[in-house]
């Protein structure tokens, strides 16, 4: 059993009995597990007619962070217990039939929520004015009919497994997300998550602003930290790059693929067309394929004491971002 040390206190690891109990953590942690920019609606309304009794999704997330290219997620949670591949995977995917079918059906139900979500519904026609949409309807009305059919599945425990599986078995993008729950002795509880999509955003917001250096929608580059002798092995040798994360929802707009080489280079060297991007093991990990081998480029160095340190893990840009940039300051802060 998980166990977490605050102070002298210990919390152990705790499953939720039921989902009604999920849920309400969720409502909970809402505004620091989804971020800035997002509406979270909690809202369980049937999308389809008589033919899709079952499809009830458990929410909406309505996704403003980028000024180019607003989005909406069908939100599934489900507690691990309950087989969630099977659940859940039939569950999206008669949901993502119903939704096509439905989608002016799914508009009168976001704004008859929003209209009850003061704070919701004033973001929303900020970021319509802000713009160019007429109003509020034409903003959910382009989310719908614009936008591809996104789900966002929320869970208390394996959530890697669960993604991976999901991914190969529905053509449509699924982000995954997982929260525990930790409880001490006398009953506090405290929760363990990851923030939605919280590396793409810091990847592309200047360090200690809020507001982002590029959108969200500008990013197409991924940067992998690469040690010398996989950089020979895989990145030039191979023309590829294997075993990372990309987040679903990001996949579509990869075209690019650059290797920042460790010490004792600490540098991004080189850059590749991306051809394709497959799945790699378990674990919502992925192998990129290159269209040709990398170019090498005008090294982009670390700066020493500068914003940016020495990636550990996958970051997201842009190309242009990056290929004027002077420094990896520039390039990825």
């Amino acid at each position: 059993m998980s166990t977490l040390l605050l102070g002298e206190r210990l919390f152990e690891k705790r499953a939720f009995a039921r989902e009604t109990d999920f849920e309400r953590a969720i409502e909970e942690v809402s505004r620091v597990l989804f971020g800035r920019g997002r509406i979270y609606l909690d809202v369980k309304h049937r999308i389809g007619g008589h033919c899709w009794k079952k499809n009830n999704p458990d929410g909406y997330l309505i996704d403003l962070l980028s000024d180019r290219n607003p989005q909406l997620y069908v939100i599934e949670i489900e507690i691990a217990g309950y087989d969630p591949l099977r659940h859940i995977g039939v569950q999206l995917l008669e949901c993502s039939f119903a939704f096509r079918q439905s989608k002016r059906r799914v508009k009168d139900i976001l704004y008859e929520e929003l209209s009850k979500d003061e704070a919701g519904m004033g973001l929303c026609r900020d970021y319509a004015a802000r713009n160019g949409y007429r109003g509020v309807d034409h903003l959910l009305e382009t989310m719908l009919f614009d936008g591809e059919y996104r789900a966002l599945v929320i869970i208390d425990d394996a959530a890697d497994e669960l993604e991976t599986a999901l991914r190969r078995k529905l053509d449509f993008p699924i982000e995954v997300v997982e929260l525990s729950a930790f409880e001490s002795g006398d009953g506090e509880r405290l929760y363990q998550f990851t923030p939605f999509l919280e590396d793409v955003v810091e990847s592309v917001r200047t360090a200690g602003e809020q507001k982002a250096e590029i959108d969200i929608a500008e990013v197409d580059t991924v940067v992998v930290p690469a040690r010398e002798s996989a950089f020979r092995e895989a990145f030039v040798g191979e023309d590829c790059w294997y075993n990372v994360r990309i987040h679903s929802s990001m996949l579509n707009q990869i075209r690019y693929c650059a290797a920042y080489r460790t010490v004792p280079v600490s540098a991004i060297t080189h850059v590749a067309p991306v051809k394709s991007i497959e799945p790699y093991q378990d674990g919502g990990r992925v192998k990129i394929l290159f269209a040709e081998p990398a170019t090498e480029i005008k090294p982009i160095r670390l700066v020493k004491g500068g914003r940016v340190k020495a990636p550990q893990s996958l970051c997201y840009t842009s190309y242009a971002r990056m290929m004027s940039a002077d420094n990896l300051d520039d390039a990825l802060a």
